[in-house]
């Protein structure tokens, strides 16, 4: 415990919106307590994005279009997405190692050009399972996780239509995809993606805590507006899914602190190996 400890960012995007995301991914970060240092950048209400002298960042899922924003934080948020990856590729060796989720997820694959964003016909709300590719049946940070797997999946937004020449000039690959549409034609979302070795994210919400969702959701006001908005069935399936110990809590304790533990082990290893 007497090593320097791994620096970390957590990229807040909730625009001071009251939201379960940012406690989650504090509360999984405070695991690793011992091992790191972490500070929170309020990105969009107080235009603060950092720099590149953190070891580990992560991104956070947001309201609202990924494509829009003030850009006052929006440049300097693609330039510190674009100087991590150059700083991996062409750096002094050492590595930062990212992950994306939901909003931040589909500006990263914006900002690399690898998929188209869109609006869907009707806003995905819920626990949904989703598949492996052929790649994702091989990528460690899933391995733990069955094919398909069940996730929390909150979006108006997602990133359809692959651009696999430009994944291919990446080096990037597609990891998950969403289940089925019932509407035949309906493409399905890009649900995870694997940027390079150090920068991953997902659509969904790895950091989704059930017995924290599960409390959120039965809130009086807040079930009237599910039940308004959805039905009672999606409200019924969504709570029967939180109860569940293979399907959210799963992912909520594999994801996140699977890429944590690894990164946190990296960037020690490569400090050894720099000095």
């Amino acid at each position: 415990m007497d090593k320097i400890p791994v620096k970390l960012a957590i990229l807040d995007l909730y625009e001071g919106i009251r939201n379960l995301g940012m406690q989650n991914i504090q509360e999984i970060v405070k695991e690793f307590s011992h091992y790191i240092e972490y500070e929170i950048f309020d990105v969009r209400s107080e235009v603060k994005v950092p720099d590149l002298g953190y070891d580990i960042y992560i991104f956070s899922g947001g309201p609202g279009n990924p494509l829009v924003g003030d850009e006052s934080w929006l440049k300097p948020f693609n330039d510190l997405i674009e100087d991590i990856w150059q700083h991996n590729k062409y750096g002094d060796g050492s590595k930062k190692y990212c992950f994306f989720i939901c909003h931040s997820f589909q500006m990263a694959c914006h900002h690399f050009g690898i998929g188209n964003i869109a609006r869907r016909r009707k806003m995905s709300f819920g626990t949904f399972p989703v598949h492996k590719t052929d790649a994702g049946q091989k990528e460690w940070l899933f391995r733990a996780l069955d094919d398909p797997f069940w996730v929390a999946d909150f979006r108006e937004y997602q990133v359809i239509e692959p651009n696999r020449n430009r994944m291919k000039e990446l080096g990037a690959k597609l990891l998950l995809i969403e289940m089925e549409r019932e509407e035949e034609g309906l493409p399905r979302a890009m649900m995870a993606v694997r940027f390079s070795d150090e920068m991953v994210g997902t659509q969904f919400h790895p950091e989704a805590d059930a017995n924290g969702m599960r409390g959120y959701f039965t809130e009086n006001e807040r079930m009237v507006a599910i039940v308004k908005e959805y039905g009672k069935g999606k409200l019924a399936s969504m709570v029967k899914d939180l109860n569940h110990p293979d399907k959210i809590e799963k992912t909520h304790a594999i994801v996140l602190p699977f890429f944590l533990r690894k990164a946190i082990q990296r960037v020690r290893e490569n400090s050894m190996q720099l000095v």
